[in-house]
């Protein structure tokens, strides 16, 4: 069993979440006025969110012909808007996008515009930066200091606090991960199966690409069931639901979008539905986004928030450890991972960087405070402090000139601002560039990397028995932190070589992928290619994977 708070705990976590979902949710609110492209304040996607939100509020409908043709997105996005939709038999023109999303914001469409269906994006990612704090302290036994401190660390810092005013389903998406992790990590009772319920079959109807993350959710909170012999009816009554709910998904799509998805309603998908995920995948290509996800000189997690290195050793340490509740967070993370990296069509885009894998962002939050709040190491609080304020110098500079008029959130995000993000940046590859500097990063980042792993792994050593204590030092002990010091030094050492040759290297050139074909966006087409491309434009796209 988890062992739950300490004295006094229950009393003081209400105030603790309450007061970091404020602060997530008042810095996400910062960026809502941001241009995110030279055409207006949405691109990409955000504008089919926003008409269809805008049918279902006035027309109760997710036919969207009348407001494509009264041009009803002028007021958020001014240039012309790209073509996604392909007008069914029947003569309806539905949106290729699920329509959750668009029934969360339909109410503050219809109260206060584009302005409100932000804002209630915003209040959403503070209720994710609650529940975190929740989760870590009541599931994972972490304490409040160090739930908070992490929680904090990565609210403040992109994708979460910039999915917090975009338009797209990631941070209910995250949310609704984040209840199933809170349910399949607790007792599991009546009410947690509810949970999971809603978790996993919310997560589907946000966007069909969530289902891989949903169906490893699912298969966690059936296998904790049937090891517990009498909860396998239960098991077997959540399996049925589960399958009587992913095939009303499958009906209903067919009877209103004509396919099995919802790409069968969208017009660049010539090839069929699953075109979605490419023609002719090169998945040796794609398995460079392994890394690329995370350390990627312009879309990967860390180029933002340098603190996402820390979730590494952190996810190593917690599968060493292995504490009651780690497969709800460890198996979704590996699904929705290998998901961004197999399946999606790329992960660059007419988006903020780290949209693919923002759905599984929480269960990085969360390893990362049970490494913070149980490794013996003093270190880590210190680092995820400092990481913190670094993705702060990152991120803050970078907005106040989106917010002044100079740049636009979107279309210059490979743009950096200041020196710290200048040298930031060079030490990371550009996936977009064949280049043996590109090859050169990404062979070190790789050792750097499992520098990390290794020491996180070594952190996470099982907690032995405890022992009489003796004035005579402890000659394990001190092996032991040699050895974690001789790691750290490694990976720093990794890191020196990158900046090294990273100074001395022109990065200049063509833009390409690595690994796969390109595709490119001109300011209105929709984005359409397995790989990355330049920008230019009022940057207006499509995401497809």
């Amino acid at each position: 069993m988890v062992r739950r708070n300490g004295p006094g705990a229950p009393a003081q976590l209400r105030p603790v979440m309450l007061a970091v979902g404020a602060v997530v949710a008042a810095a996400a609110l910062v960026a809502l006025p941001a241009r995110a492209s030279r055409g207006g304040q949405t691109t990409a996607d955000e504008p089919q969110y926003l008409l269809s939100a805008v049918s279902l509020a006035e027309d109760r409908s997710l036919d969207i012909g009348d407001e494509l043709a009264d041009e009803r997105w002028r007021d958020f996005h001014r240039a012309a808007l790209p073509v996604q939709t392909e007008p069914l038999p029947d003569g309806r023109e539905l949106s290729p996008h699920d329509p959750l999303l668009p029934v969360l914001l339909a109410g503050p469409m219809a109260a206060g515009g584009w302005q409100a269906a932000k804002a209630a994006l915003a209040v959403l990612a503070g209720a994710l930066g609650a529940a975190l704090v929740w989760v870590a302290v009541r599931r994972f036994d972490v304490g409040l200091v160090p739930a908070a401190l992490v929680v904090t660390a990565f609210g403040l810092a992109p994708p979460l606090t910039t999915y917090g005013t975009q338009v797209y389903p990631e941070i209910p998406a995250a949310l609704a991960l984040t209840v199933g992790v809170a349910a399949v990590a607790g007792p599991l009772d009546r009410r947690g199966r509810w949970l999971v319920v809603t978790a996993v079959v919310a997560l589907p109807w946000l966007a069909v690409k969530y289902v891989p993350v949903a169906a490893a959710l699912a298969v966690v909170a059936m296998v904790v069931l049937v090891r517990r012999r009498a909860d396998r009816r239960s098991a077997l009554a959540l399996t049925a639901g589960l399958g009587a709910a992913g095939a009303v998904f499958l009906a209903v799509h067919q009877a209103v979008y004509g396919g099995w998805t919802v790409y069968a309603a969208g017009d660049h998908f010539t090839s069929g539905e699953l075109s979605v995920m490419g023609t002719t995948p090169d998945y040796g290509g794609r398995s460079l986004r392994l890394v690329g996800l995370l350390v990627d000189r312009n879309f990967g997690l860390a180029a933002w928030a340098p603190v996402f290195l820390l979730a590494v050793p952190a996810v190593a340490a917690l599968v060493r450890r292995r504490p009651p509740g780690w497969p709800a967070v460890v198996v979704p993370l590996a699904a929705g991972w290998f998901n961004a990296t197999f399946v999606a069509l790329t992960m660059h885009g007419w988006w903020w960087p780290g949209r693919q894998v923002v759905v599984v962002v929480p269960c990085l939050v969360l390893a990362t405070a049970w490494w913070a709040g149980h490794a013996p190491a003093r270190w880590i609080r210190p680092a995820v402090a400092a990481l913190a304020v670094a993705a702060a110098g990152l991120w803050w500079p970078y907005l106040a000139e989106v917010l002044a008029g100079s740049k636009t959130l979107i279309i210059d995000v490979d743009r950096s601002v200041g020196p710290l993000a200048s040298a930031w940046r060079a030490l990371l590859p550009d996936y977009t560039e064949a280049t043996a500097s590109t090859w050169l990063r990404h062979g070190l980042w790789l050792v750097a990397l499992v520098a990390l792993v290794a020491a996180g792994w070594r952190s996470g050593a099982p907690l032995r028995s405890p022992v009489p204590q003796s004035r005579q030092p402890d000659p394990s002990r001190s092996t032991t932190m040699s050895l974690r010091k001789r790691q750290i030094l490694a990976g720093l050492s990794v890191i020196a070589l990158l900046f090294t040759a990273a100074c001395g290297e022109d990065d200049g050139g063509d833009v390409r992928n690595v690994g796969e074909g390109s595709g490119s966006g001109t300011g209105s087409g929709s984005g359409s290619g397995s790989g990355s491309g330049s920008k230019a434009g009022s940057g207006s796209g499509s995401e497809t994977g």
